[in-house]
C-alpha cells in the first residue's frame, strides 16, 4: 500500500500562457498603440482606400495576439504579485499573494 502525500506544485504561469506587461502603464500604451492602429486603419480606408486596412495587422503585434489576449495580460498584469495561483491535489485555486512572497515587502515582525 502506497501513501499520497500532498504536494504543492509551484505558482508560476506555465511557460507560453503570459500576456502580462512589466508595469500597467507599459500595458495600458499598447492597448493605445493596438487600438489606435485599428481604428485609424477602418477610418482612413475613404481617404486612403483600401491601402489603409494594412495598418490593422500591425495592432496584432501591439497586442501580442488580439485583442482578447491583451485584455487577458491586462489582468494579469494588474493582479501580477497581489494574486497567486496555488495547486494542490489537481485543484487550482487563486489566493492573495503573501507579502514574503514580494521581494520588495518589508519585514514587519522586527517592530
Amino acid at each position: 500500500m502506497t501513501t499520497e502525500t500532498t504536494e504543492t506544485t509551484e505558482t508560476t504561469v506555465p511557460p507560453g500562457r503570459d500576456f502580462a506587461s512589466t508595469s500597467v502603464p507599459r500595458h495600458l500604451a499598447r492597448g493605445v498603440i493596438g487600438f489606435g492602429l485599428i481604428i485609424g486603419s477602418i477610418a482612413l480606408v475613404p481617404y486612403v482606400g483600401p491601402a489603409s486596412l494594412l495598418a490593422a495587422p500591425l495592432a496584432l503585434i501591439a497586442f501580442r495576439g488580439c485583442p482578447t489576449c491583451w485584455m487577458v495580460g491586462l489582468a494579469q498584469t494588474i493582479s501580477r504579485g497581489r494574486l497567486e495561483r496555488q495547486c494542490v491535489d489537481g485543484v487550482c485555486t487563486l489566493a492573495k499573494a503573501h507579502p514574503a512572497a514580494d521581494g520588495n515587502a518589508q519585514d514587519t515582525t522586527s517592530r
